[in-house]
Formats: structure tokens, C-alpha cells, sequence
């Protein structure tokens, strides 16, 4: 223990490249090693540049697009969420290392050259929508290897706030603040199955058909269990509909109304007896068609008593699923987890600074961080 190694440790994507104990020669990025021989493993990066259109011509571009979309990656998954640090990162021994290419011998890209790789070549309309698709592909890739028993989606919305005249932004009510309010699509292991950036003052659902159906599309023809969770932003019946009609089965909070209300009034009257510190929790499951829907459907209803509130806690979901209620309301508060994921998204790898003026550009940046979570995701190393 504490003996120094005979010989250096080396990595599988470059077999010249050392990791030593040098004091002299210190990266702190040296972290982003594992990452890029994960990337290489399943070509992942390899592969996206495949589906991107460099629009560049003649004998002077002295980066690939490989190498920039490595660097526009890789940046963010180290943390450096701007395309400023660029000028400092293009000397890094690491990021030279991990790019690639023209890099490994002399620098990386410029501030500049990534300023105009992600504002003009990733936002043009074609690579915007092959970016858009790239992290499902990611996740193909990676679950060929390791496939999946059942799949688990859940859909949430979130905010990043903006900053001056940035197209798109406007007050969101509900966040009090400008922002952009970007849908996001996990699935049960923490990838983020596909991003959207929307504009501020959008509701929670919309173009929710965009972010879940070439999902679905994807995941159509693989013979496992599959279940969709979203809160009550997403009670609309025609996500039923699409659900029931792709034999998903789904757990859907709705608010509560008078009829509901009514089916559960035997549970509104307080337990009898001294409040002890424990809540007390019921459960109703009954049939319920609102005006809306074009049959019944089953709802499951918990009411919860504590002994420090006048009222009960009272929540509702409509779902397809069979089984006992209390295993129902417990499926559905899984789906606290995607808002840890999406918190772990705005701190890790910095996702809320989308910076352009122009909303296509953060469009693309919203993606490229996108990628960069996957790429750092905890379950997909694992596997």
C-alpha cells in the first residue's frame, strides 16, 4: 500500500496515452478518461457524428466534427457549461486527449470555432433534429448489451431561467420568473430518453406528443412490460388513449372534483379516537367517466390523516393497472425520482444555462447537455 506502480496505467481509446503520478504535469480533468473509454466501448460519439451534416468545405478546417462535438460534450460533462472556457480547455492535456484528432498533437477547438460549430452547424434544421434523436440512439446502443426487463417513462417538465432579450422567454406563472420551460422524458434508469426546449409561458403538457411518441415508436416492437407515469399536468385523454391503445400501462394523478369527492366521502370524516403520530392512510379504488372521456376508467384515491392537520390529504389517479390501490399509489410516487434526475441535470452538468440569444441555438445546447447527462449517467456506467 502506498508503493509507487512499476508501470503507468493506459487506456483501451489510446494505447500511447499514460496515467501516472507526475506532480509536474497535473490535469484536473483526468476524470473524463473513464467516459471516453465508455464512449468508445459503444462508438457512441463515433456514431452521432455519423448522423450530423458538416456543411464545411475546403482544405483549412482543422477540426472535425467528430472532435467538436467530443469537446461541446465532454466540456459539459467536466462542468464548463459555456463555450467561453474553450480558450483555457483547448491547452488541457485531458480534453486534448479524450477530442481527438488534430487536438492530440497541438489544441482543441477555440471559443470562436465552438461558438460557431453550436450556434450554426448543430442548430441548422436537419442536425437540430438528429440531435434531438441522439440520445435515444445512445440508449439503444448501451441496452444491446444490457436490455431491459421492463420499461418505466416518466414525463416532466421543469424551468430555466433566462436572462435579457433571449427569443422565447417569457413569465411562467407557476415558476415566477422568465424562463424557458423545457419537457423532459426519463426512463427507471435515469436516462433521459429525449429533451425538448419550449418557450416560457407554455403549459406543462404541451407538445407532449413530440417528446412521447418517438419514444414509443422506438420501444414498440420489444416484448417487455411497459409503464408510463406523469402528475396532473398530463391528465388529458388522449395520452390515455395513445397509452391504452400501445398497451402501456400508466399511473396518472388527476384533480379532484366534486364527483370524486362524493365516491370518497365516507373517508373525509376524521378517525375516531386520539390522532396518534403516524398518519393514517386510506385507499378507495372506483369507476369514474368525466364528461371528457370516451369510457370509464379506474381511479385510485388516497386520503391521508395527520394528527397536526385540520384536513385530510387527498390524491387521485387514473390508471389501467390492476391490483391492490395501496401498490398503485406507491408505482406512481416513484416517479419523484425523475424530479431528482432533473435536479441532478441543472447541478451535475449545468443543463439551465442555455445563454444564445437565438432559440434554436439553446435548442441545441439544451441537447448537447442532454448527451453530456447520459454520457455521465450512474446506471449506464454501471452497465
Amino acid at each position: 500500500m502506498g508503493d509507487k506502480r512499476k508501470r503507468a496505467l493506459r487506456t483501451q481509446f489510446d494505447g500511447r496515452l499514460k496515467l501516472d503520478f507526475l506532480g509536474a504535469k497535473v490535469t484536473t480533468d483526468a476524470g473524463l478518461f473513464p467516459f471516453r473509454e465508455l464512449d468508445e466501448a459503444f462508438r457512441l460519439t463515433e456514431n452521432a457524428s455519423a448522423v450530423l451534416s458538416d456543411a464545411r468545405h475546403g482544405k483549412h478546417t482543422q477540426h472535425s466534427l467528430l472532435a467538436m462535438l467530443r469537446q461541446s460534450i465532454y466540456g459539459r460533462l467536466a462542468g464548463y457549461e459555456d463555450v467561453n472556457d474553450a480558450e483555457r480547455l483547448r491547452f488541457d492535456p485531458a480534453m486534448r486527449r479524450v477530442v481527438g484528432g488534430r487536438a492530440k498533437k497541438k489544441e482543441a477547438a477555440s471559443t470562436s470555432e465552438m461558438s460557431r460549430f453550436e450556434t450554426e452547424m448543430l442548430s441548422s434544421k436537419k442536425n437540430l433534429t438528429a440531435l434531438m434523436d441522439l440520445s435515444g440512439s445512445w440508449i439503444d446502443l448501451v441496452q444491446r448489451c444490457a436490455p431491459l426487463d421492463k420499461l418505466v417513462l416518466d414525463l416532466d417538465s421543469s424551468v430555466s431561467e433566462t436572462h435579457g432579450e433571449q427569443q422565447g422567454s417569457a413569465y411562467n406563472g407557476y415558476f415566477e420568473c422568465m424562463c424557458y420551460h423545457p419537457l423532459f422524458l426519463f426512463n427507471q434508469l435515469g436516462d433521459l430518453e429525449r429533451a425538448m426546449l419550449r418557450r416560457g409561458n407554455h403549459n406543462s403538457a404541451k407538445f407532449w406528443r413530440r417528446v412521447l411518441l418517438p419514444v414509443i415508436e422506438r420501444y414498440r416492437d420489444r416484448n417487455i412490460p411497459k409503464y408510463f407515469r406523469g402528475d396532473a399536468a398530463f391528465a388529458i385523454p388522449s395520452l390515455y388513449g395513445v397509452l391504452e391503445a400501445e398497451s402501456f400501462q400508466y399511473t396518472i394523478r388527476i384533480p379532484a372534483n366534486n364527483v370524486l369527492m362524493d365516491s370518497i366521502s365516507h373517508l373525509l370524516t376524521r378517525p375516531v379516537g386520539r390522532p396518534s403520530y403516524k398518519p393514517k392512510v386510506f385507499y378507495e379504488s372506483f369507476s369514474y367517466q368525466a364528461e371528457s372521456w370516451d369510457c370509464p376508467r379506474r381511479v385510485v384515491a388516497k386520503v391521508e390523516w395527520h394528527w397536526d392537520e385540520l384536513l385530510p390529504r387527498i390524491g387521485f389517479i387514473v390508471t389501467n393497472m390492476t391490483g391492490w390501490s395501496k401498490k398503485v399509489v406507491k408505482f406512481y410516487n416513484g416517479r419523484g425520482t425523475a424530479e431528482q434526475w432533473i435536479k441532478e441535470g441543472k447541478y451535475a452538468v449545468k443543463r439551465t444555462r442555455l445563454s444564445c440569444r437565438n432559440f434554436r441555438d439553446n435548442q441545441a445546447r439544451l441537447q448537447l447537455f442532454a448527451l453530456a447527462y447520459n454520457l455521465g449517467n450512474p446506471d449506464v456506467r454501471r452497465d
